[in-house]
């Protein structure tokens, strides 16, 4: 069974930083894709970064090219994301995605078949 549980959200300002973290069990050492989603308040869910496990490249949505950074310990199997830079539209439930075939899920097809509970990221101005 793949079990996700993520840690690391909180409030901070504007143009502060914050490090989500998730812990992984119950899949492959380098297998499948590795996701962040995020669903603000009346919002729909969207993907924010994705990662390629067996190394082959990560994704980005475009409002947070440049400012996260989604990476892999696979020494830890934990799964992070390094949000720089963060503005009050980054404020949002994040949730951490995984699947075993691939990135597919990032074209909005389907969603991941596994997730984390979330954790929330609120950044005031």
């Amino acid at each position: 069974e793949v079990q996700l549980v993520e840690s690391g959200g909180g409030s901070v300002q504007a143009g502060e930083s914050l490090r989500l973290a998730c812990a992984i069990s119950g899949l492959a050492h380098g297998s499948g894709c590795l996701y962040w989603y995020r669903q603000a308040d009346g919002k729909e869910r969207e993907a924010v970064a994705a990662l390629y496990a067996a190394g082959g490249g990560s994704l980005y949505t475009d409002p947070v090219k440049g400012r996260f950074t989604i990476s892999l310990d696979n020494n830890e199997n934990t799964v992070y994301l390094q949000m720089n830079n963060l503005k009050p539209e980054d404020t949002a439930m994040y949730y951490c995605a995984a699947d075993r075939w691939g990135c597919g899920s990032w074209s909005g097809s389907r969603p991941p078949p596994y997730w984390g509970q979330g954790t929330q990221v609120t950044v005031s101005a």
